[in-house]
Order: structure tokens, then sequence, then C-alpha cells
């Protein structure tokens, strides 16, 4: 049985098809050979990343040898970053299954890539290479680009040393790239194509910086306009035209004078080595406009102009291309309170003006606008004596008073107290507003100063003088309480008069304090024209009553205590009770006196009131 297995093995190793051919191989032979056919291929796993060899490309895909059994396949798509891949070259792929279903070696040369990827993107930027990486797409501010099989982020201020206007024409384009910053922690890359042609430039602009002089002419083409000016290239090197070198006139913005694209004429005007700074001019090569101005054109001599440029502190007037004056908002009007040039012309306007200084060489002109007309203060004693009455304009208001214009170029000051001789103003918008007509008195002119003093309540008597025979110290009127101030009331007073009680004078009868709006009578305790102010008391109205009144009671009270004591007393303290009596009599018979005299006065007041009453009718 043993030896029958054995035959049997031997059957089964025995190999056939080499007998049937002829061909008889040793066991070591066939060892040898199959350790040679090992040696000839790789030896790969799964997820591993090694070198294959194209050996043939189709629209499609690419066929790569990598020394196994079978060839493996990757899409074309994965090698469109490189376009020059061709058949022969070699590249890493990454094993993803050594055989499919198909028996296929499956390969990808993006997850070789990737898998490497940052291992690849730190070498390079640490050893300053080029690297190569394909334009995906747009993005805000710059573009995608495929490196190594990750996307990294190229600026658009990295894409080449002229600003580009249309992102568009590098999408799915393979450029050289130089890796310029790396953030591990949000595995973010950025790349510039900028970098690699920067130093190429360097080396060009130093040799244009070096043979530039000042004053030269060069050709140049406009490569980008800012609202402050014009950068031209020059060949591999920038200049920059300042706006206010492009040209003799004014500019609002550069485009009134050049276009994107547009080739010139420029000259050098300043440059700088270090900064790398060349100052170039346009206008400096046509001849300034100064040089053609009139002759003849001299001091006092009219002209006409378009405002250009408004400032506070005045306006240019443009007489012609490039020449300008300026007027002082000083000289823009007779009127001393114009502050501001605003509040006459604007940018614009067609003026005419006169020279009131020319430098030709400084190229400086200073106009006026005011000399068109006579100067009105010169006749101002004529015109506005003292005394005389005149219309005016409300033109502005102070916590002192009030400017009106008489005309232009002549105003003047009404000062608060000069507004109304009975009321108290605290500020003179309660008088009057701005606009308002307001005829005034010419009080005082100080033309040295080009000042006038004017008034408003001088139109009219001081009513002072009247008011001075009716609210006698003394009389007593009926009054209405209308405003607290600083210790005391304001009362309203007939004739349009203002009276004040200080608080303890406006204690009533009974005890209580008099309120606001409430009407009572009065009595004048102090009047003063000068100061234009009536002191009133409605306590003084009852006070001396009171004393009267008292008066008695305190002299019977008296006797009673001297009474008793006049039994006790020697004739010396008798003299002396007795002097006291007296006293206390005399003092009773004065207040009886004063209150007699105060009706007698009450009286006269309310005679002399009817007596108006009546004249007034009479009239």
């Amino acid at each position: 049985m043993e030896e029958f297995k054995a035959n049997e093995e031997q059957l089964n190793d025995f190999n056939w098809e080499a007998y049937e051919k002829g061909e008889i191989v040793s066991a070591e032979e066939k060892a040898e050979l199959k350790k040679q056919y090992d040696e000839t291929l790789n030896t790969i796993k799964d997820k591993d990343v090694v070198e294959g060899t194209i050996i043939s490309m189709n629209k499609r895909e690419a066929v790569i040898n990598v020394g196994f059994k079978s060839d493996g396949i990757i899409p074309i798509s994965e090698l469109r970053y490189n376009p020059d891949f061709k058949v022969g070259d070699k590249l890493e792929v990454y094993i993803e299954n050594q055989e499919d279903k198909k028996g296929q070696l499956v390969l990808s040369h993006k997850q070789a890539r990737a898998s490497r990827s940052w291992d690849r993107v730190n070498e390079a930027m640490a050893n300053d290479e080029v690297i190569k990486g394909f334009i995906k797409c747009r993005t805000k501010g710059g573009m995608i680009v495929d490196v190594f099989g990750i996307e990294a982020f190229l600026p658009g201020s990295q894409i080449d040393v002229k600003p580009i206007r249309d992102y568009d024409v590098f999408v799915e384009k393979t450029m050289e790239f130089k890796v310029v910053k790396i953030n591990h922690e949000y595995k973010n890359i950025v790349v510039s194509h900028k970098a690699l042609i920067e130093a190429e430039l360097e080396a060009q602009r130093r040799e244009i910086i070096s043979g530039l002089e000042k004053g030269q002419v060069l050709e140049g083409v406009v490569k980008n306009i800012a609202s402050y000016g014009v950068f031209i290239d020059l060949g591999g090197v920038d200049g920059l035209i300042h706006i206010t070198d492009l040209s003799w006139e004014r500019v609002i913005h550069p485009e009134e004078i050049v276009q994107l694209d547009q080739k010139i004429n420029v000259v050098i005007l300043d440059f700088d080595d270090d900064r790398r700074r060349i100052a170039l001019g346009l206008k400096q090569l046509t001849p300034h406009p100064w040089d053609s101005l009139d002759a003849n054109l001299a001091i006092g001599d009219k002209v006409k102009g378009k405002v250009v440029v408004m400032t506070d502190y005045g306006a240019f007037i443009e007489i012609a291309p490039g020449v300008e004056g300026l007027v002082h908002v000083s000289e823009m009007s007779w009127n001393q309170r114009l502050r501001s040039a605003q509040e006459f012309m604007k940018v614009g306007d067609e003026v005419e003006a006169v020279i009131l200084t020319l430098d030709r060489e400084e190229r400086k002109m200073s106009l006026g606008i005011k000399q068109l007309k006579p100067d009105p203060w010169l006749t101002i004693s004529e015109k506005y004596a003292v005394g005389s009455k005149h219309q005016s304009k409300v033109r502005n208001f102070t916590n002192f008073g009030v400017f009106v214009e008489i005309e232009e170029g002549v105003d003047g000051l009404i000062h608060i107290s000069d507004l109304s001789w009975t009321r108290k103003i605290k500020h003179p918008s309660e008088f009057t507003h701005i606009g308002a007509d307001l005829e005034v008195v010419v009080l005082e002119i100080d033309k040295e100063n080009r000042r006038l003093s004017l008034g408003h309540k001088q139109l009219e008597e001081d009513p002072w003088t009247v008011f001075e025979t009716i609210f006698t110290v003394g009389s007593e009127h009926e009054g209405t309480l209308v405003e607290n101030v600083d210790k005391g009331v304001i009362i309203d007073l007939p004739y349009g008069v203002k009276g004040f009680a200080f608080n303890k004078q406006l204690v009533k009868e009974d005890g209580s304090q008099a309120k606001l709006e409430e009407k009572l009578m009065f009595r004048v305790v102090e009047f003063n024209k000068d100061a234009k102010r009536i002191t009133l008391s409605h306590k003084a109205l009852f006070e001396e009553t009171q004393k009267v009144e008292e008066a008695p009671k305190k002299a019977k009270k008296a006797k009673k205590e001297v009474e008793p004591i006049l039994e006790k007393t020697t004739l010396g303290d008798i003299q002396q009770l007795a002097d006291l009596k007296d006293q206390l009599v005399a003092d009773a018979k004065k207040v009886l006196a004063e209150k007699e005299e105060g009706k007698t006065k009450k009286a006269s007041t309310k005679k002399t009131k009817k007596a108006e009453e009546n004249t007034e009718d009479a009239e």
C-alpha cells in the first residue's frame, strides 16, 4: 500500500508535457529556473508606492510597467498637471490592488503623489526648488493649483510681476512655481509664479536703472492707473507719473489723460536706486502755460475764468489752460463775516476778478472779486450817519447780540441790551430770528475796524422816564407771578413792565407762599431807572397793619407788668417805668402816622392813574 502511494506521488510530479516534447528537466534545474524567474519580478504589496515606466499612452489612459508579472493602467487625467509626460518617462504609482477581478494590476499616480505630497512640498520650500503645478480653477483673490496631488493657493498678485486683469486665461495651464508659505496647522500651501521671474527682472531692473538720467525721455506702456497717478512699464522696471505731473491743467482722475496699455513718452524727473522708485512726468514734455501768458497782463486788470478748486480759505480760478489764480475768502466780499468760500461760489462757476498780485517767476497770481464794486466804508459816515434809521436783515446770533446786514459789505451789531427797553432778554433768539427784517438806529461808527454799533430800542423813547412817575416807592400795583429766578420771582406789572420780588416778600397774610400764575397786590419798595429794576413786596401790605394792631396789646401787657412792680419800687424806679411807658406810646403813634401816610399816597396814586386813564380816553 505504501509503495502504491509513493508511485502515485511520483506520477503527479512527473512532467508529462515535457515528456511528450522530449524535454526532461530534473528537480534541481526546475528549482533554479524558478529562482531566476522570481528574481526578474518585483515584489510588491498593496498600498506600496513604487516607481514605474510609461510604456504606452493614448487619450484615455497610460500603461505603466512596474516590473510586476502584469502591467497597470492609470487614467490620463492624472497626468494632465504635466503635459510633458511621454513614453519612457518614469513616475511614481500607488498599488491599489495587485490583481482585480480581471487579473489586472490596479495603479494610481494621483494617490502616489498625495501620499508623499507634504514631504515633497516641504523639501521644495527648504531647497527653494522650482516645481510644476496645474491650475485647476479660479477662486476669490487668486487661483487653485494642483501641486503633488494636493491643492495650493496662488494669489492674484503672485501670478506675474504685472497686474493681471483676466485670471481665466490661466485656468487648466501648467506653470512653474515656488512654494513661498506653508501652514502646517491648517494644511495650507501658498505658491508663487512671480517669484521665479523676479530674480531675472531684478538683474534687468538694475541694468536699466544704472543707465537712467534725469531729464531722459523714454517710451513706456501704461501698466496701471490709480487715483493718485499712473504706473508706466519702462521695459522691466516701473515708474510712476503722479497725477500732478500728467498735465499743466487740473486733473480730477488720470483716466482723463491716459488709458491702459497706451504707449506714451515720459521724462525722468527723479529716481532712487535704493528704493527702486522712478518719478516720471508727462506734462514736462510740453511748454509751461505761464510762458505763453499775455505779457501785457498787469496788476489791476480784469480777467475772466472758471472756478476749478474750492477750499475753505478761497477758490482757484483758471484764467487760461494751466494758469490759475487764488481768490482768498477775504477778497470775495466787503462783508467781513464771510467765513467760507463755499458761501460765495462753487466749482464750475464762471467769474470775473481783478488781478491783485502777479509773480511770473514764481508763477503765482492772486485775484479779488470785491474790488469790482466800490468799498461801501469809504462813504459810511455820510450814508449811515449816527442817529440815522435803516432797514436791516438778521444774519447771525451771538450770546451778547444780533449781527445784521444793512447792505452787502455793511453790517453791524445790536447789543442784547439795545433790543428792548422793557423785556429782559437772555438770548437774541427770544426777540427775533435769522433772516428777519429789523429796523435799526446807528449808535456809533468805527470806520477803522469797519464796525457799526446799532440799536433797535432807540427807535422809541425810553418808557422808564414815564414809569418813574407811576411806580413810585410805596405805590401799590397788581401783578402776576410769571417766572422763578435765583432768590425770587419775576412779576408782570401793568404797561408791560416786569418787577422782581424776593421769596421772603411773597409770604401771604395767612402765612402761605405765593405761587406762579397767581395775581396779587404788590408795593414798590425800590425803583432804579438806570438799572431798569423795580423791586416789589407783597408782605409789606399787611406787615405794618399787624404792627399797629399789636402795639396797644404790647402797651397793655407792659402796663400790667409795671403796676405790681410800682407797689414795691422806689421813686427812682417809678421814674424809669414812666419813661418806658412814654416810649411805648410814642412808638404806637409813629406806626399810626406811617399807616395814614401810606393811605394818603395810595389815594394819590389812584387819582394819578385815574387822571392818566381820563387823558388817554380824551385823546
